[in-house]
């Protein structure tokens, strides 16, 4: 081989080796960009994972401004609830003052000369009233009563001379009495004196003040008998039994009458 052609092998041998070389260093700034993308890649993933957490903290921030702006507004109520929320709160005011005025010695004071001058006052009043009603009230007359029962007579036969007495004073029933010709005329006069000791011994009142106010005679238990009659036959016989009653009672006093002067 001449010069040359060594010169020629030895250049494109040195150029081969430039030739591989070119691509190496062409690779390296490809692996560079490589690297800024995975950076920039990581840098946004970062971003959005901070985002989420800023809006959750916003979201949580917002909330309770939201929930606390409903708890503020004052629900209307029923009269009867709003009642019972002021009923304590007028209790609690009440005990305050009353403690207030116990701390203080002029008002206790004044509040004990208040309350002795209204004790003062309730007696007259009370008495003022007992008066008022002393002179309204009427006098009411005494009723003495004096009873008989089952006596052996007939209501309505007792009925027709009880008629008589009714209305009548002691002295004028005696004397009706003792002249009516009826069996049961006995039954009443008894029960007459009887009235008459009642009102003198148990009331203290005089046998000539006093009248005949009621006599009446209600019907008692009859007794059921029976008589044998002809053929085998019994017709019943009915006695009959009555009550007496007889009051007393004070005679009314006369009206008094003014003369014209």
């Amino acid at each position: 081989m001449s010069a040359e052609e060594e010169k020629d092998v030895t250049g494109e041998a040195s150029e081969e080796p430039t030739a591989a070389r070119k691509p190496a260093a062409k690779k390296a700034p490809a692996a560079k960009k490589a690297a800024a993308a995975k950076k920039a890649a990581a840098e946004k993933k970062a971003a959005a994972e901070k985002k989420p957490s800023a809006e959750k903290k916003a979201s949580a921030e917002s909330k309770p401004t939201a929930e606390k702006k409903p708890s503020g507004e004052a629900k209307p109520e029923p009269d009867g609830q709003q009642d019972a929320l002021k009923a304590p709160a007028k209790k609690q005011a009440a005990k305050k003052a009353a403690s207030a005025k116990a701390a203080a010695p002029g008002d206790a004071g004044e509040a004990q000369e208040a309350a002795k001058a209204q004790d003062a006052t309730k007696p007259s009043k009370k008495l003022a009233r007992r008066a008022g009603a002393s002179v309204k009230a009427k006098p009411t007359r005494r009723v003495v009563a004096a009873h008989a029962r089952y006596v052996r007579t007939s209501a309505r036969k007792a009925r027709m001379v009880c008629g008589h007495i009714r209305g009548k004073s002691v002295q004028e029933a005696r004397a009706i009495l003792a002249f009516t010709p009826r069996e049961v005329a006995r039954d009443w006069s008894k029960l007459l004196e009887s009235a008459v000791a009642n009102a003198e011994s148990n009331h203290e009142l005089l046998e000539d003040d006093l009248i005949v106010r009621e006599a009446y005679a209600d019907e008692g238990p009859t007794i059921k008998r029976f008589r044998p009659r002809a053929m085998g036959r019994a017709t019943p016989i009915r006695k009959r039994t009555s009550h007496l009653t007889i009051t007393l009672t004070p005679r009314p006093e006369p009206a008094s009458t003014k003369r014209n002067a």
